[in-house]
């Protein structure tokens, strides 16, 4: 089966960011089936705890006046404070890579309306297991452990 375009270019943002040093996570908003914005995650490369792959998205897309209609896509099942950001503005639909690895908040979003699709995407699973075989320290301090 082809891989999804859009879950390709989150990889793409993921790849991105383990190019400058960073954690391989990456995140597309999708609208009439264009992309609006782009992000990865950026919090080793800015220092900034706040900087996960969806948030940096949101950020890239701007002030769209409202999400209704939009689609999230990310390497990795959203966490916590970005399931809430996808709760805060409406996005009812969210494609996840995959959530083995890390599981996210998936209820939490459904228990908001929110439709979240896990992929299991292998080149995602693949991308998460190599970076936390070689940055073990790093992958606990971004998910909190």
């Amino acid at each position: 089966m082809p891989q999804d375009p859009f879950l390709k270019a989150a990889i793409e943002e993921a790849r991105k960011g383990l190019s400058e040093g960073g954690i391989p996570i990456g995140s597309v908003l999708v609208k009439d089936g264009k992309i609006i914005g782009r992000g990865h995650n950026r919090r080793v490369q800015q220092s900034d705890p706040m900087a996960h792959a969806e948030i940096d998205c949101l950020r890239a897309a701007g002030r769209i006046g409202g999400y209704g209609g939009t689609v999230l896509y990310s390497t990795l099942m959203p966490c916590y404070l970005c399931s809430g950001a996808v709760v805060q503005f409406g996005i009812k639909k969210v494609f996840a890579g995959e959530s083995k690895i890390f599981p996210g908040g998936p209820e939490f979003m459904r228990s908001h309306g929110v439709e979240v699709i896990d992929l299991d995407d292998a080149e995602c699973a693949l991308l998460m297991r190599r970076f936390i075989a070689e940055n073990p320290r790093l992958w606990d301090e971004d998910i909190g452990r």
